[in-house]
């Protein structure tokens, strides 16, 4: 591998829907140029890309993977991102390190959830990119039906560049629109036009035509008055649209039988940008608090980002960067903007797939790695002491899948933590939390296969054995009615005894209040000393509640009376007598069960709204109101916690995976009379099993 000038360079992503072929195109790509010497397989693991074994087994991408190669002089910087929504994390990644994109359409499916959803991100970056319809070589494939989808879904700016050229034996190469020739087999060696194909690329070419003429003003005065437009004069105008995202060119291309791929290399040479080819990348300047423009050059401030760290137990942390300004060196020490702290840097490493080259510069526009860094995480900038430029940082999607993790050992109790420490340091949208009010360890994610993915990489990595269960809902108790309590603890055993008795009153408080104690005692019945006794009996009995074992809220307990024995009486006996009064009166007083009540937020396309409502009724949900925009539209609802434990994956399957969603709690409120039955229940088995 090499260290090139910018203008040199091409980083470029692979976006698509699940199961497009992004892993087998790029693996063509690697032959293609001879990076290897033979072309991998998905379904036989031996892909460059697809290198970990949860990925081999499920035989999809789970990792964004950098795959750098040389075409023409040029080095392009290739990176692989998952397709599938659970993965979603490391196309953030991918985006935020590219400079240029190609989106990959199936040639029967056409355009799916995937194209969508990654199509808006694209957008939002301002990624300018070109669109390769993949499996070409399949039964049912059709290039014009999926052209004429991608243009109506995304505009007349989608022109073909290539037309697919199948035969008897399948897909045979492609016509390029540009010079009218066709380019087949594996050479891509010119020949003539089928004839059966001349129409349709006839028509296909006015198309290009017109659209590249209307992205330059002496060409469209040209075009209309009828003059024919030379090649020199198309082919400039279409690599500066192209690169600017003015026109968007859709090629074609079989990975799997290698037909159209160095065409789609040219294209990325001379249509995608260079690093210095795109709209300024811009950072924040900490000292001046001002933006600034990050331009690609070696002799200039030092301002790259970390897009994605690896944890390995044997290697240590592996960071990959993309540097934007300025040059990296081995062996040197850098600022990390972000942190406000000195990084050393060791070996500098140039990395495809698995595997590693030492490297001793990393320069402007290029991506390098670097093992085994103290500080830096994901989303940091790298700088200098000097010239601190911080670039925004990587905006993740939040977990909306959750699960309980259990050790399944001893030995796996000692490891898990620094397991999962690792895990969230390598994979942002992952968190981990104690459950303060069930004690629980959980783990989030984005989806129920994302998490199965992590559980999968503690036990290789960290060697972890957990066991994964749905987290407990953390339910509350509390009373209906005010009551009067008197409990006396009496208890005579040769010698000193216990005496400790007390009067209380129970009386419920507004939902969020907490829980109070107070003391109206006259004549000493209880003596001072021995009052923070009874409160603490008071305190010890709430996190247990009376009827499924979760904490009472919301209440106050007044002490009004009691009585003491002067030799008998102690703190031990006066805390027991509170806290089985308190019980005694929470008894009486028509206990409830509480449950949390989550504001809900979600998005979806404006075809689904009426299924996603009807879904959330089910899950006795309250619709609080609808906010259409444009296509899409947010559902403002609240719903309990328990009824939407694995909403994910619901309104995935209601929407053909495009809506989304974010969740925070709200507040507190009574579970209805057959809800609580069914917990109770559950909670008086469960205490069986256990005793």
């Amino acid at each position: 591998m090499i260290s090139v000038s910018p203008d040199l360079i091409r980083n470029v992503g692979l976006f698509s829907h699940g199961g497009a072929g992004k892993t087998t195109l790029a693996e063509a790509m690697l032959f293609a140029a001879g990076v290897v010497s033979r072309a991998g397989r998905v379904d036989d693991g031996t892909t460059v890309s697809d290198y970990e074994p949860e990925e081999h087994k499920r035989r999809i991408s789970v990792n964004l993977a950098v795959l750098p190669l040389v075409w023409r002089n040029c080095k392009i910087n290739l990176l692989d991102a998952p397709g599938f929504l659970d993965f979603a994390g490391e196309t953030r990644e991918a985006i935020r390190a590219c400079d240029a994109a190609l989106v990959l359409v199936d040639a029967v499916a056409g355009v799916e959830v995937g194209t969508d959803l990654i199509w808006k991100q694209l957008d939002v970056a301002e990624i300018p990119r070109a669109v390769v319809i993949s499996k070409a070589d399949r039964e049912n494939s059709d290039y014009g039906r999926v052209l004429e989808s991608l243009r109506a879904r995304f505009g007349a700016k989608v022109v073909p560049l290539h037309v697919p050229v199948v035969g008897p034996n399948g897909l045979e190469g492609i016509v390029d629109l540009v010079e009218m020739e066709a380019r087949l087999g594996p050479t891509m060696t010119a020949g003539a036009i089928p004839a059966a194909m001349l129409a349709r690329c006839d028509q296909y070419r006015e198309q290009l035509v017109e659209a590249v003429a209307e992205t330059d003003d002496d060409l469209i005065v040209k075009y209309l008055d009828g003059e024919t437009l030379t090649r020199e004069e198309i082919t400039g105008a279409l690599a500066r649209a192209a690169a600017s995202g003015k026109i968007i060119p859709v090629l074609a291309a079989s990975g799997l039988l290698g037909r159209g791929v160095p065409a789609v290399l040219d294209a990325v040479v001379d249509l995608l940008p260079s690093p210095g080819g795109r709209p300024s990348v811009r950072a924040l300047d900490i000292a001046a608090n001002r933006e600034v423009v990050c331009n690609p050059a070696s002799d200039g401030p030092l301002c790259a980002l970390v897009f994605k760290t690896i944890a390995d137990p044997f290697v240590g942390k592996l960071t990959y960067f993309r540097v934007f300004s300025g040059t990296v060196r081995s062996d040197s020490h850098v600022w990390n903007v972000t942190r406000g702290r000195d990084e050393r840097l060791g070996t500098l490493y140039l990395v495809r797939g698995k595997t590693q080259e030492p490297a001793v510069v990393v320069g402007p526009g290029d991506i390098g790695a670097v093992a085994k860094l103290q500080e830096t995480a994901t989303g940091d900038t790298l700088g200098s002491r000097e010239h601190q430029s911080r670039l925004p940082a990587i905006e993740f999607p939040k977990p909306v899948y959750s699960v309980a993790v259990d050790p399944k050992s001893k030995a796996d109790l000692d490891k898990l933590g620094n397991a999962l420490h690792r895990i969230v340091e390598d994979d942002q949208t992952t968190t981990v939390r104690r459950d303060p009010e069930t004690g629980e360890t959980v783990l989030s994610g984005l989806g129920e296969q994302h998490v199965d993915v992590t559980i999968e990489r503690m036990r290789r990595k960290f060697g972890v054995e957990v066991e994964i269960r749905e987290p407990r809902v953390p339910y509350r108790e509390t009373i209906v009615h005010a009551t009067q309590s008197e409990y006396k603890h009496k208890k005579q055993t040769g010698g000193h005894g216990q005496y400790g008795h007390v009067s209380i009153e129970i009386e419920p408080l507004p939902r969020g209040t907490g829980c109070e104690f107070t003391e109206h005692v006259v004549g000493g019945a209880v003596p001072r000393n021995f009052i923070p006794a009874v409160e603490k009996g008071f305190r010890e009995a709430i996190p247990e509640g009376i009827l499924a074992g979760y904490p009472i809220v919301d209440v106050r307990v007044t002490l009004l009376d009691g009585s003491y024995h002067p030799v008998d009486s102690s703190e031990m006996a006066f805390k027991l007598a509170t806290s089985q009064a308190f019980k005694k009166g929470c008894e009486e007083a028509h206990p409830i069960l509480l449950e949390p009540v989550m504001d809900f937020f979600i998005t979806v396309p404006e075809q689904f709204v009426g299924d996603a409502m009807s879904d959330l009724n089910g899950k006795r949900a309250r619709v609080q109101g609808l906010d259409p925009d444009g296509d899409v539209t947010t559902i403002r609802a609240q719903a309990p916690q328990s009824e939407m434990q694995r909403y994910s994956t619901d309104l995935r399957s209601i929407t053909q995976g495009r809506g989304t969603y974010t969740a925070e709690f709200s507040h507190y409120e009574e579970v209805p009379a057959h809800v609580a039955q069914q917990v109770i229940a559950d909670h008086k088995k469960a205490h069986a099993a256990a005793h």
